[in-house]
């Protein structure tokens, strides 16, 4: 009887691990493993376009460095350029007033050359030059004497002396507008811009007078030097209405434009 029921009982647990078996031994499901894949790779691609955002916003970053370093170096260079063309300009400017004055300087002296070129100078006591008696020579032969003070001898002071003592004794003399503009130009070079005055607006009386363009911007240069710009303009544009052909009007055109 005991032999029996030890069989059955060996028959039982044979039938229990024969039927248990198939539980230990199957495998995962197969959703289960692509699911796995599945969120692997989906990390590993976040992973990979995160990369690709860092590296784009790298080069963008490095991008924009560089735009404003070049815009840099461009403001920089358009700033010396725009001060070259400054001193350009003012270089040109200096150099037309300098052939200017030198052609003015070239008509005086072939003004002088068409005179004679005798003159008579007195010595007081001391040896030093006095004023000229030129009582008994002709106004061409004085004209040039107080011309030659300038010209010459650079003798300013003497020069004005003896220009306005021509002014007396020939006041209908040919060369009175010459004795008028050079007494302008004297007085101006010392500052004494009342008497440069008076004289520059002698000057512009004589409406032939080749020499009354000048006078007008003079007008105008000693108003601008007393800070009186509206009366400065006044004259430089009427320099422009009356000569707008001259080769003043380069010069006063860059007047104006200083006066802006």
């Amino acid at each position: 009887m005991q032999k029996v029921n030890f069989l059955n009982a060996r028959m039982i647990l044979v039938m229990l691990l024969v039927g248990a078996g198939p539980l230990f031994s199957a495998p995962a499901p197969v959703s289960d493993l692509n699911n796995a894949e599945s969120f692997l790779e989906n990390t590993q691609s976040i992973h990979s376009k995160e990369r690709g955002l860092q590296r784009l916003e790298k080069l963008f970053i490095n991008r924009n460095k560089m735009q404003l370093q070049i815009q840099k170096q461009i403001d920089e260079m358009s700033l010396e350029i725009s001060q070259l063309r400054g001193q350009l300009e003012k270089s040109n400017y200096d150099i037309q007033q300098m052939l200017y004055r030198q052609q003015e300087l070239f008509i005086e002296l072939d003004q002088v050359n068409q005179v004679i070129q005798n003159t008579v100078i007195a010595k007081d006591a001391s040896g030093s030059k006095s004023i000229v008696d030129y009582s008994n020579t002709d106004e061409q032969k004085a004209y040039q004497y107080a011309v030659d003070l300038i010209l010459k001898k650079k003798d300013y002071s003497g020069s004005i002396l003896i220009l306005e003592k021509f002014q007396k004794d020939y006041p209908n003399s040919g060369f009175l507008p010459n004795v008028y503009y050079w007494l302008g130009q004297l007085y101006f070079a010392k500052k004494q811009d009342k008497k440069a005055k008076e004289n520059f607006l002698s000057v512009i009386t004589y409406k032939e007078y080749e020499k009354r363009s000048n006078a007008l911007m003079k007008l105008g240069d000693i108003e601008k030097r007393n800070n009186n710009e509206v009366i400065a303009r006044k004259y430089y544009q009427q320099v422009l209405d009356e000569y707008p052909s001259s080769a003043l009007a380069d010069f006063i055109k860059k007047k104006l434009k200083d006066l802006s």
